[in-house]
């Protein structure tokens, strides 16, 4: 009797064991790096990447939408959204020093509110909310609608008043203006 039950706690572990290695891996929302250098400023953010899997990503709370309107957003899963910058920079507008900082979004319907904050580090098992006394700009960005991406991405495009991070799920696109100062 003994034996059977060591074998079972034994099968268990293994099983849990396989399951945390396997996530490791081979997670659902695997980590993505999207990066820039343009007119002597490099950009660089690391994420994670996200499947839509059939679901309403963007809506209403009512429709069980999994990012509802309004409600915080660490752009992306997992551990906290990063962005760096190696040179100050106009962010959608406003000036931001060298350096790297949490981002995060407040989504709506008709535009995002994009949030830099000075918490860094944020991993997995403290992705919530963050402090928001440590915001260090919130800026309020246009959506467009867009064809349907499958897995959220964030990219860049660079033109001659510089660049555009792009942030694209669903059928949503926000595109952040950043300029080196």
């Amino acid at each position: 009797m003994l034996k059977k039950i060591l074998i079972g706690i034994g099968v268990l572990v293994l099983a849990l064991v396989l399951f945390v290695v396997y996530n490791i891996f081979f997670p659902a929302s695997p980590k993505g790096d999207a990066s820039i250098s343009a007119n002597g400023l490099d950009i660089k953010v690391t994420y994670s990447r996200p499947f839509k899997k059939g679901r309403l990503i963007f809506g209403e709370e009512k429709d069980k939408a999994l990012q509802p309107y309004g409600k915080y957003w660490r752009l992306g899963a997992n551990a906290a959204t990063e962005i760096t910058f190696s040179k100050n920079v106009n962010f959608a507008g406003k000036a931001v020093n060298a350096g790297s900082y949490r981002m995060y979004t407040v989504p709506g319907q008709d535009a995002f509110q994009v949030i830099l904050n000075s918490e860094l580090g944020v991993t997995i098992t403290a992705a919530g909310e963050p402090d928001h006394s440590l915001d260090i700009l919130k800026v309020d960005v246009p959506v467009t609608t867009v064809p349907e991406t499958e897995q959220f991405t964030i990219n860049f495009a660079s033109d001659s008043t510089g660049v555009k991070m792009n942030f694209l799920w669903d059928k949503i696109q926000v595109a952040v203006p950043i300029t080196a100062q």
